[in-house]
């Protein structure tokens, strides 16, 4: 049983959804992501995500894109976010890598999985990887004992669901909202059919990202979804503070609301 998987039993165990928080490596340094992330979860989150910086993320939303710029400006590399990945794992926190493709096929998918593993790292959340186009990941990722997490959208017609599901392990990823990532104001009311439509066609865990900033709407989606799935409000957090010291503590206290909010979800 991988992390990722333990960590939903867990949450299940106790009647509640789990909070999914993802932070960029490096940003904004490298040690202040890891303690932040570690905060994070000390504070009620359940799995983290460590976002690989790419030069060019074209779904993600402004707030994330320009951490993502400013990672890399801090000269982050692929080494430094398996550092982050370890120190994480090392706390104890199912950790996972949210990535472009093109970084891994150019590190060596086979060796990406192998350093991955080595520190501890759960798998993979791949936002522009079809199954069609995984090549030797699904092989790959089980000889390391990685989860392959694979997106469906509100736009996946029943086919592409069914197709995508199988091919995931740990959970499937619903990207409630059509287009980039960042905080909304509302759930969009398409997530309650995609999870529904998902879980027709699976029996992993189904968890719902793109749009979630408060304890409010998590409650929202923790009524339906078995994971809740945050990035861009914990990017801002971290974006806003003045000091490393301050960003550490803006993620504990908004990971800290968001899993209140779970918990009367």
């Amino acid at each position: 049983m991988s992390a990722v998987t333990t960590a939903f039993t867990k949450a299940a165990a106790a009647d509640r959804a789990a909070l999914i928080g993802y932070l960029p490596a490096g940003f904004p340094d490298k040690a202040t992501a890891i303690k932040a992330a570690i905060a994070m979860a000390e504070a009620g989150a359940d799995i983290i995500e460590v976002g690989l910086p790419y030069s060019d993320p074209v779904m993600d939303g402004p707030v994330i894109a320009n951490a993502v710029h400013r990672a890399l400006t801090n000269g982050t590399r692929v080494a430094d976010v398996l550092d982050t990945v370890g120190a994480i794992a090392s706390a104890g926190v199912a950790t996972l890598v949210m990535t472009y493709w093109n970084p891994i096929a150019q590190y060596g998918v086979d060796a990406f999985a192998r350093d991955l593993a080595s520190v501890g790292g759960s798998g993979l959340i791949t936002p522009d990887l079809t199954p069609e186009e995984a090549g030797i990941w699904p092989e790959v990722s089980a000889r390391y004992g990685l989860d392959r997490v694979f997106l469906v959208a509100p736009s996946s017609p029943d086919h592409r669901i069914a197709r995508i599901t199988s091919a995931c392990s740990g959970f499937v990823y619903a990207a409630s909202l059509m287009g980039t990532t960042g905080a909304r104001s509302a759930v969009d009311s398409s997530a309650v059919g995609l999870v529904e439509r998902a879980r027709e066609h699976t029996g992993l865990p189904v968890a719902v990202g793109v749009g979630v900033s408060n304890s409010e709407q998590a409650a929202e989606v923790a009524g339906f979804a078995d994971g809740v799935i945050v990035g861009t409000a914990f990017v801002r957090r971290l974006g806003d503070a003045i000091s490393g010291e301050g960003a550490v503590s803006a993620a504990r206290d908004l990971a800290a609301d968001l899993a209140q909010g779970i918990r009367r979800g």
